[in-house]
């Protein structure tokens, strides 16, 4: 399968991947995982949306920003693998959700990235997953994402 043509004829130009802000590398690969640090809605290293869920954003909003983390996570898994087509399956999500204490669509929020994780890779892109409240997020993003991924 072409991941890469696949990202095109869904109309998405994956970014380049994003700096870490911190001392951390985007991924590290071992025997035949791949892990995925946190990432957030970022554009050319501009956090995109800011806020928290249950406050300032509505669910669409938490759900395109969770969308972009996975879009950038993407980015990285390029950038350290060289090649997409080298994922065999994604294993495992960690959602992050920056929320009020009363929200509880946590799993909708998250399902923008799981959703286009399926649309990609297809079956191969269900996977485990977490989708937690947090009461803070770096930045004041909405959503971080880490990832788990089965690659060659």
């Amino acid at each position: 399968m072409n991941i890469e043509k696949k990202l095109k004829g869904l109309g998405i130009e994956l970014p380049e991947a994003p700096k870490p802000v911190a001392n951390y590398v985007r991924a590290v690969k071992t025997g035949g995982l791949l892990f995925v640090s946190g990432h957030g809605p970022y554009d050319d290293g501009k956090t995109i949306l800011s806020g928290k869920l249950g406050n300032s954003l509505t669910i669409e909003e938490g759900y395109k920003a969770a969308r972009n983390v996975a879009i950038n996570c993407l980015a990285s898994v390029k950038d350290t693998l060289g090649d997409l087509d080298k994922v065999k399956r994604v294993v495992k999500l960690l959602g992050m959700v920056n929320c009020t204490e009363d929200f509880k669509d946590q799993p909708k929020v998250i399902n923008g990235a799981s959703d286009l994780l399926v649309e990609v890779f297809g079956e191969a892109g269900r996977h485990a997953r977490s989708a937690v409240g947090m009461q803070s997020l770096p930045n004041g993003i909405p959503v971080e994402i880490e990832m788990i991924l089965e690659v060659e």
